[in-house]
This record gives C-alpha cells, sequence and structure tokens, in this order.
C-alpha cells in the first residue's frame, strides 16, 4: 500500500503550528492544511499514539505540545559547544570530578542536537583536546554519602550522621558519637567532595569530608538554610578550605628562577605581584589562618622565603627541621648506605 505523503505532511505542519503559536483550533487547523475538521480529529488522535503530548488549552481554545517535549534547535558557537564538551565528557565523563558523569550523557543528547556543521567541525578538534586533573578520592566510598546529601538538600531534612575526623585535624574536631546535621552546601575541592552545613554536635557550621562519613541518612526533621549563608563569605579568606580565626598579611620572597611561574597563576583572590630589579617577586597575599598555606610555602623548597608574618616564619622553619631531622642518621627511617645498620635505640 503505498504512504499516504498528504496526510504525513500535513501531521508534520499541524506539529510545526501548534508549537509555533497559541490558539490552533480544528477549525482553525482545517483551513490552514485544506481539509475537513474531522480529518484535523483524527490527525489530532494520530499525534497522541504517537506519544507527542497534545493538550487542549481552554483558554485559548487551541492546541498545543507541552513545552518540555522537544528540545529546541540550538544556536551554540564552536567555542560555547567545545567547553562544553570539554567540560562534559573529559571531566564528567571519565568521573576527574566524582558524581559527575551523568553530564557525559547529557553533552550527547545536546550534540545530537547542534547544527551539522559544528558537530563536523567538533568531531575534528575533540581528539585533539585532552584535560587532566589530580587523582581524586575513591569513587566508590563516597558515591552512597553524596546520594544522601543532596537528597537531604532536595528535601530539606536532618541527617543523623557518625564522621571520623582526621587525627591531626587544625581544630581539634574528632567529636565522638552520632550527631545531627543540616547540610546547606556540597562542594569539591582539593580533590575531594565536601558537604558545609550545621552541626549539632559542635554547635557550628562544619565543612565535612564525604569519604570520613562512617554512617548518614536521613531523619523526619526538616530544617531551612540560613538565608545569608554563602560558601563564599564562609570560606572567607581561607588560603584554600580551612578558614582560620585570624586573618594574615602575607609576604613571600620568590627567587628568579620560581618568580614566572608564581606570578602567572591565580593562586588566591587577594594575591598581588611585584617585581624587583633581579629577576625576583614579592608575593603578598591576605588569608585567614596559617594552617593551609604553611604547606604550600614548604611546597616550594627553598626557593621561597617568608618575609612575613613571624608566625609563619617560625612555623615553616619548625616544619623544614623536623623534615631535615627525618633525613638525617639518628632517624631510624632515614636511608642508609648499603650494609649499614641503624643505631640501637636506648634501652634496646
Amino acid at each position: 500500500m503505498p504512504a499516504d505523503y498528504s496526510r504525513i505532511h500535513r501531521l508534520l505542519r499541524i506539529l510545526t503550528l501548534v508549537q509555533a503559536e497559541t490558539g490552533w483550533s480544528t477549525a482553525r487547523l482545517a483551513v490552514e492544511c485544506k481539509t475537513s475538521e474531522r480529518n484535523v480529529y483524527r490527525d489530532l488522535q494520530v499525534i497522541r499514539a504517537a506519544g507527542i503530548p497534545l493538550d487542549h488549552d481552554p483558554q485559548t481554545r487551541g492546541y498545543t505540545v507541552r513545552k518540555e517535549f522537544f528540545l529546541p534547535a540550538l544556536s551554540l558557537t564552536l567555542e560555547e559547544s567545545l567547553a562544553m564538551v570539554a567540560l562534559a565528557e573529559h571531566i564528567g565523563g571519565k568521573e576527574q570530578i566524582p558524581m559527575m558523569s551523568a553530564a557525559a550523557r547529557a553533552i550527547q543528547k545536546i550534540r545530537c542536537n547542534l547544527p551539522a556543521r559544528i558537530q563536523a567541525e567538533l568531531a575534528e578538534i575533540d581528539p585533539h583536546l585532552s584535560i587532566r586533573l589530580p587523582p581524586v578520592s575513591k569513587i566508590e566510598e563516597v558515591r552512597d554519602v553524596y546520594q544522601r546529601v543532596q537528597m537531604a538538600l532536595r528535601h530539606k531534612r536532618v541527617m543523623l550522621c557518625e564522621y571520623e575526623a582526621a587525627s591531626h585535624h587544625a581544630d581539634g574536631d574528632n567529636f565522638a558519637g552520632k550527631f545531627e546535621f543540616e547540610p546547606y552546601t556540597l562542594f569539591f575541592s582539593q580533590r575531594a567532595w565536601y558537604a558545609v552545613g550545621y552541626h549539632h554536635g559542635r554547635r557550628a557550621v562544619r565543612c565535612l569530608k564525604l569519604s570520613r562519613f562512617s554512617c548518614c541518612q536521613l531523619t523526619s526533621r526538616t530544617y531551612t538554610i540560613p538565608r545569608g549563608f554563602s560558601l563564599d563569605k564562609h570560606l572567607g579568606n581561607a588560603w584554600r578550605m580551612i578558614r582560620g580565626k585570624t586573618r594574615y598579611d602575607v609576604e613571600l620572597w620568590f627567587d628568579p628562577s620560581f618568580a614566572e611561574t608564581i606570578e602567572d597563576t591565580h593562586w588566591h583572590k587577594t594575591q598581588q605581584v611585584q617585581w624587583r630589579d633581579d629577576g625576583s617577586i614579592l608575593f603578598t597575599v591576605s588569608v585567614d589562618g596559617l594552617d593551609e598555606i604553611v604547606w604550600w610555602v614548604l611546597s616550594m623548597g627553598p626557593h621561597c622565603v617568608v618575609r612575613r608574618p613571624r608566625e609563619l616564619a617560625e612555623r615553616v622553619k619548625q616544619l623544614a627541621g623536623e623534615m631535615l631531622q627525618r633525613y638525617s642518621g639518628d632517624s631510624p627511617h632515614a636511608t642508609r648506605p648499603a650494609g649499614k645498620a641503624a643505631a640501637p635505640s636506648a634501652g634496646a
């Protein structure tokens, strides 16, 4: 039986009309498509049978297709498309940021709706683009906690938790036992996911690493996120994510061999760089607390000197001395020449 191309054309015409404008009644469609109202009614039934959500609007006395059914044609530039592919496929799809794999599935749907020219250009460029972030926490260890915190945020439900704090935690936050927690936000930083929220046990807002939750469940109690809360305000001028109670104006000197590397990187929102005649630089920054920046300074080795504050200089000196001690001949962990045993400890 030959295909009824006139009807196929009419069905497509009806779909195009009701998508573009409201108020298309059967009578108006019949006039536009040069057919009877009876045929239009039959066409509308065929469209519904195909799974297309066609509704009648009593106010306009016409038919409409629900807006969310069709993804509108995308008019993204090549630059915009490439940026989305880079983030969704190379970072999300490869789970360089855990829990973001769904982004790769989403970008595939978007790519199908891009103009053919953009799709062709993406196919040429994308294979030559690579993004590699530092290794992250094990995904499976946090997936369940991540989903539960997400659900708590969505429904504003208080959580009942147990948490294993790091033994070296700066503020001694090793609260023992179960506590209630009201999550305000999830954020990814320093290779791991964290939840920031109100810790009932500490009676304060805390930043908790998801991989250290040993138990968490939703309760029936609800909560409200404070209107004025924001992650930026909570972090303040922290070097990364641990905000200390005291603000310090830090000045560091970097020798010429490291100066350019330091200057061309955005390390902190308050940083300023002053070049000196010998090719070295003075790097200044205002930070809340020294617990994080001290390790960054140490990672620069002999190429960095703390000029101020004195507290930071003393901490770097102390830690560097302890590091040196680890490599001394008196340390049981030091590397030794072949055949030479460590000296016995006192009382051995």
